[in-house]
């Protein structure tokens, strides 16, 4: 079992940037890789970002050349990643959520936590 704590959230004028914490602790051996995903009201969760455990990175097209997702930090017990949003846009707001799992994020390990909420209105 993996443990997902979400931080960094909050109310960001369009254009403005944010930056995302997500902590992952528990079984973090079996990770391949992290991911970011949001969710805004009516729609399916999205995967908008993942990275690997070599590094690689892969983008939603709706967040490419705006959002960074760092490498996978680790620090004993517990993996940390990070979600760089710049030029953020109305469209970007929603509950954002970190999740951990296989190479390809096709098989999650932790559990959906609540989130961080990200709105970006002016």
């Amino acid at each position: 079992q993996v443990r997902l704590v979400e931080s960094g959230g909050g109310l960001v004028q369009p254009g403005g940037s944010l930056r995302l914490s997500c902590e992952a602790s528990g079984s973090i051996f079996s990770i391949n890789a992290m991911g970011w995903y949001r969710q805004a009201p009516g729609n399916e969760r999205e995967l908008v970002a993942r990275v690997t455990n070599d590094g690689s990175t892969n983008y939603a097209d709706s967040v490419k050349g705006r959002f960074t997702i760092s490498t996978i930090s680790r620090d004993g017990a517990k993996n940390t990643v990070y979600l760089q949003m710049n030029s953020l846009k109305p469209e970007d707001t929603a509950v954002y959520y970190c999740n951990a799992g296989n190479s390809r994020l096709t098989v999650v390990f932790g559990s959906w936590g609540q989130g961080t909420q990200v709105t970006v209105s002016s």
